[in-house]
Parts: structure tokens; sequence; C-alpha cells
């Protein structure tokens, strides 16, 4: 089994070596990498690619790791007593299994997507050392263990908003995804848009990676943004050659609502305008 990307998904040689050595290793994969590179698209990628099936556990700041395992629900079953259901005799009716326990009872190997687990608090990467070691859990409430029937390839992604305990990761195979220099990003866009015009790529390139190098900004445009940019470009009509003969001193490009993400940004940008026209008088 190995990964080369796929027709949709760009991954260059060295994220198609972390993605097969983690696999080999059985470990799970642990991604970082700016919002908007890719990390969670690479793991329906990897199911994709692999033929496998895909379980995804998205992580909220409210989310505990018990909750991947299992949950009891301890208030259905007394109110069910209350109403003499004969359900509440079976305890088992009231265990909702989570993502761990889904990927772990599958008859077939599966790809476990745990997205950003940088939202949880600092504990909960702990809380699942032991079932991601030894891929078992015990269910209390049963008295039954949960086994494994097949070691699941698990890909974490991380945005980097907290640091991660050691020895969670000792466990993982690591892999910071770094941002996609201009080849890699053509390449990105051609499988986004068959056969857009070149001119018009290599334009809108030069102006998003401009963009980028703006000193100053607090969140400078991602892959997914140029990729929505773009799509307006086409959708407007817009010719290449606003672009490429586009005034210097107007630093804001066309439809900036797609690569800036706040005002701190806009402003910032239309002051080194303002700049550029007073010093051009």
């Amino acid at each position: 089994m190995q990964f080369t990307g796929t027709e949709r998904y760009v991954a260059t040689p060295d994220l198609q070596m972390a993605v097969n050595a983690a696999v080999t290793l059985e470990r799970p994969l642990l991604v970082k990498g700016e919002p908007g590179t890719g990390k969670t698209l690479l793991a329906e990628e990897v199911a994709r690619a692999l033929d496998l099936p895909l379980i995804t556990w998205h992580i909220k700041s409210t989310t505990k790791a018990q909750q991947g395992l299992y949950e009891y629900d301890a208030v259905s079953r007394l109110r069910d007593s209350q109403l003499g259901d004969p359900r509440v005799h079976d305890i088992a009716n009231y265990i909702k299994k989570g993502k761990l326990w889904e990927a772990f009872e599958s008859e077939r190997r599966v790809v476990l997507l745990i997205d950003e687990i940088d939202k949880a608090d600092i504990e909960f990467p702990n809380d699942l050392l032991l079932e991601l070691d030894r891929m078992e859990f015990y269910v209390y409430e049963t008295g039954q263990t949960v086994r494994a029937r097949h070691r699941p390839v698990v890909i974490i992604t991380s945005n980097n908003e907290k640091e991660l305990p050691d020895a969670f990761l000792r466990r993982c195979f690591f892999h910071y995804i770094r941002f996609p220099d201009r080849e890699t990003m053509a390449r990105i866009v051609e499988v986004h848009f068959p056969g857009i015009q070149r001119q018009l790529v290599e334009e809108a390139l030069d102006v998003f990676f401009e963009v980028r190098e703006v000193p100053g900004l607090k969140k400078k445009p991602s892959t997914s943004e140029l990729i929505d940019w773009l799509k307006l470009l086409l959708s407007d009509q817009i010719p290449e050659d606003i672009l490429r003969n586009r005034d210097p001193v107007k630093a804001i490009p066309p439809l900036y609502g797609a690569l800036l993400k706040n005002e701190q940004d806009v402003h910032l940008l239309e002051r080194l305008a303002f700049m550029a026209r007073r010093a051009n008088r």
C-alpha cells in the first residue's frame, strides 16, 4: 500500500514519504501546517488512493477523549426505567459508540482522521495514548474489551494553536506541510482548473505571492483562498491584463475579499497603497 497522491491532490515527495512511513510503522501521522494547506483533505485522498473507508472525528474545544471511545447515556436509562421500558435490562442499549470504536470494529482497515486535535484541552492527546498504542480499550459498563480487528491508518491534524505533550509526540510520525512553492502551486491550480489559461495563472500567482510577502499581515492567504480567488476571477471573466497591467500603487487586488480575511490586513494594504501614491508624486 503506497500513497503517491491522486489526480485531485498534489502530494510532494516528502509528504508521500511521510504517509508511507506512518503506514509502515503503524504509527499515527501527525500533520501540521498553515490553515488551508490541505491537511484535512490529505486524509480523504489517502483513503481514496488506498481504497479504504474514511472515518472522521472533528475535534472541538469541548470534545473529550472518552467521546472517541464511547458514551454512556445514564439519563436515558433512568428515564426508561421510570417508564417501564424493557430496554433498561441491557445496559448496552445506552452506550453510544465513538469514532475509535467504529474504526476498531470495522471489518476492513480504515483511515481514521482526528481533525484539529489542538482545539481540545491539553489533556486530550494524553488521554488517547493507551488506546492508540495498544489499539484496544475497556468498556467498564459492560465489562467488554474492544480490540481493533485491523490497525487503522491514523492521521491527526493540528494548526499549532497549542503545544502537544511530548509523550504523545513520541508515538507519532510527524510531518509539517510547507507552504507550496510557485511550481507546486501551479500544479495544484491545474488540478482544480484543468486547462486554465497559463498566462492568467502566472499573473494571479504574481499577485498572490506578492500579497503573502507583505510584512505585517495578520493572516497570509493560503492555498484554499487562492483557489477561491481564481474561481471568482474565472466566473466574473476578469481579463488577465487587469492583473498584468495593474497600477503598482494600488496594493489591493480585485476581489480581494477572497484573499484577505480581516480588516487589519485590508487597512495595511490600503496604507501601503497610500504611501506608494505619495512617493510617486
